[in-house]
């Protein structure tokens, strides 16, 4: 007993200390506050096992660690980002958008915190990770993981956690970027929802065709775009509703549980509590918010020239974070007019940013791998 108080003592370090209190404020958000709770959870216990003195989850020595299997199965050669991927297409309803495809422009214009960041992360970090870093901004965790780990960028267990760590704080970073960027006669700008029957076949032929065409545009993309679009084939096929059910729940469910917890295999102290983790937070909380800024500002632009007024809110939806930013834009208009409905509007958006920032991704992949 001795021996190993004394063997447990010699590997402690102080620095433990801090992992195992952010692990506790990722489980307390995902509890108390409920963000983001199947992924936050899963990280914030995982980064208590990883930073325990002489854990056996990771690697050591020649022992090897159950957390760094996971890691190599799933991760490392992008299995469960692109598994997960088929279980989020299989939840989109991309009805909202083919009914009024000009909402598609705005999901692209959200993307814009991507780019603007790739030029700040540039001037800090080598331009794989930076590339990695600015992605943080497609508000999407697997993109981010598969981007990162492409590019072989040494900081994807920081990426990871900030890109899904921002995730579950759309709902505190959006509302004030878009209320400083709005005047109150623009919030209570009401959208009349009309809407247009979408055929079957148009609903089945969408995921085949977006899947050629950002395969042709940005061939890196492929494999992003392609599970989620055979998600939503699934979805919208009519034939497989129980692969589809299961797919949304069962499979997404499973692969969230592995992600979060396998994620933490990069939160080990040694590696994540240096000052560039800090600069990684602090670049993403400038994608997220310069991405929300980008799809406001292009609304606002169009109601320049625009007879038919677009409440500029249901812009800041472009981003990728499903549902949460589509409904964080949906209470804002109600709270200003409880008569004003922009869910179907902010829905339509935020699953056209879905498409866009894997797209983006794509993007990334092609101009610097």
């Amino acid at each position: 007993m001795v021996e190993i108080l004394n063997s447990l003592v010699a590997n402690f370090d102080p620095r433990m200390l801090v992992m195992w209190a952010i692990g506790g404020l990722l489980i307390f958000l995902a509890i108390k506050k409920e963000m983001e709770p199947t992924l936050l959870l899963p990280m914030g216990f995982g980064a208590i096992l990883v930073n325990l003195p002489l854990s056996g989850v990771i690697t050591q020595g020649e022992e090897v660690g159950a957390l760094d299997v996971l890691y190599n199965a799933g991760i490392a050669n992008e299995l469960f980002p692109l598994i997960l991927f088929i279980g989020i297409g299989a939840m989109i309803d991309f009805g909202p958008v083919l009914s009024n495809p000009k909402l598609m422009i705005f999901g692209a214009a959200a993307q814009f915190g991507i780019f603007f960041t790739l030029c700040m992360a540039s001037m800090f970090f080598e331009i794989n990770d930076a590339a990695s870093i600015a992605i943080i901004g497609a508000a999407d965790g697997p993109t981010s993981i598969v981007v990162s780990q492409k590019l072989g960028s040494n900081y994807m267990g920081e990426i990871a956690v900030a890109a899904y760590s921002y995730m579950a704080l759309v709902p505190i970073i959006q509302p004030p970027v878009i209320k400083a960027l709005t005047t109150k006669k623009e919030r209570l700008i009401r959208m009349p929802y009309e809407p247009k029957q979408v055929s079957k076949l148009t609903k089945i032929l969408f995921p085949i065709i977006i899947t050629v065409i950002a395969g042709l545009v940005a061939p890196a993309s492929v494999s992003l775009v392609g599970f989620l679009m055979f998600g939503n084939l699934i979805r919208e096929c009519g034939v497989l509703n129980s692969l589809s059910e299961t797919a949304q729940k069962v499979l997404a469910n499973l692969i969230t549980i592995f992600l979060g917890i396998t994620i933490a295999t990069r939160m080990h102290y040694a590696s994540f509590l240096k000052l560039d983790t800090l600069l990684i937070l602090g670049l993403g909380l400038i994608a997220f918010i310069f991405d929300t800024a980008g799809g406001v500002i292009f609304a606002k632009i169009i109601n320049i020239f625009s007879k038919k007024k677009i409440n500029p809110m249901i812009g800041a939806a472009g981003i990728s974070a499903f549902p949460m930013s589509g409904r964080i834009v949906h209470k804002m208009g109600l709270a200003e007019d409880p008569q004003n409905f922009l869910l179907m509007h902010s829905m339509g958006v935020n699953v056209s940013g879905q498409i866009a920032s894997v797209i983006a991704g794509g993007l990334i992949l092609n101009f610097f791998m």
